[in-house]
């Protein structure tokens, strides 16, 4: 376990994020998703993600029924602030242009306002069915950065004072807001979604080393790039829309050079994840029972050495990214 900044908030080496559980893309039933989160948790799993804007609220309301039953301390969960929810008066179709397949009853409303803040935050634990969670993220706040930094984190901020949540930061598929982040402002941990992966190393410019010397810790998402580096082929994803054809050549690559030193590319790109020394958790989309196991034994499977040099003698990984020291790394054990 690690602690995120100066918190006293601990996360695991490896995290379930909850967004296919809100029927990203496609549709999860109830049963589905809570023997997801079964299995997640007899994998030694204890850190969850969510987020209103996942299915408009089911994955936080499936999140929260799956753990109902599970010791409140033994796990820390968090959530996001930003998108605040509103029903809409009439149903007209489903929200799969938002990417998720669910039957568009409510609309998101950007609010990072101080009163949206704690309004979005009292959503999300009557959804949750808990009185507090552990994390709570700015979600996005890209294209209100003015609202964000002088409204939403002081808000942040005071929740965090008054105990009401334990560790505070911001999550985002960008580097740059989050430097400023770690930078300008006392957040705990930022989720950096995307921008540290096998083919993605943007974050390793400013983001990692800030958090390194503030003390801050980083949560990575989007390790896989979205689909590409869980299965490269003609038709894999990258960062959720077609993977480009130099970059599919370039996991194809990685691929063939795992298997050549008896590993996987998934297990790759998790170890690889993990090894920055800012980086607190990866955390990992599932919507399945076998999709988690199967993230949880990638996370715990050795990666030699050798590959990682291959890589580097090749070309295909920067010099200047750390790898693990050691060739295998510690399970997840189940307390």
């Amino acid at each position: 376990m690690t602690t995120l900044g100066a918190s006293g908030v601990e996360v695991g080496g490896l995290g379930l994020g909850a967004a296919p559980l809100g029927n990203l893309f496609t549709e999860v039933d109830d049963e589905q998703a809570h023997r997801a989160v079964d299995t997640a948790w007899q994998q030694g799993i204890r850190y969850f993600d969510t987020a209103p804007h996942y299915g408009i609220g089911l994955s936080e309301r499936r999140l929260g029924a799956a753990l109902r039953d599970r010791p409140r301390a033994e796990y820390t969960i968090s959530t996001k602030v930003g998108r605040r929810l509103e029903p809409v008066d009439t149903v007209t179709g489903d929200d799969l242009a938002n990417g998720f397949a669910v039957p568009a009853t409510q609309r998101r409303v950007w609010d990072f306002s101080a009163d949206g803040i704690r309004r979005t935050l009292d959503a999300s634990l009557e959804r949750l069915g808990l009185d507090r969670v552990d994390i709570v993220y700015l979600h996005d706040p890209d294209d209100h950065a003015e609202q964000a930094f002088h409204e939403g984190y002081p808000a942040l901020e005071k929740l965090r004072a008054e105990g009401v949540v334990g560790a505070i930061g911001a999550g985002m598929n960008q580097t740059g807001m989050l430097t400023r982040f770690v930078q300008d402002t006392d957040v705990d941990v930022v989720l950096c979604a995307g921008r540290y992966t096998l083919l993605d190393q943007s974050a390793l410019t400013e983001l990692l080393p800030s958090a390194v010397a503030r003390g801050k810790s980083v949560v990575v998402g989007g390790a896989f790039n979205s689909g590409l580096l869980a299965d490269p082929k003609p038709d894999a994803t990258y960062n959720y829309a077609q993977a480009p054809a130099e970059l599919l050549d370039r996991a194809l690559r990685m691929k063939a050079a795992a298997e050549r030193h008896g590993t996987t590319l998934r297990a790759a790109a998790l170890a690889f994840c993990a090894a920055h020394p800012a980086v607190a958790s990866v955390l990992v989309g599932a919507r399945s029972e076998a999709e988690v196991r199967d993230c949880a034994e990638q996370f715990a499977a050795p990666v030699p050495a050798a590959f990682w040099q291959e890589l580097r003698d090749t070309g295909l990984l920067s010099t200047d990214a750390p790898v693990p020291d050691l060739a295998e790394r510690p399970s997840e054990e189940p307390s």
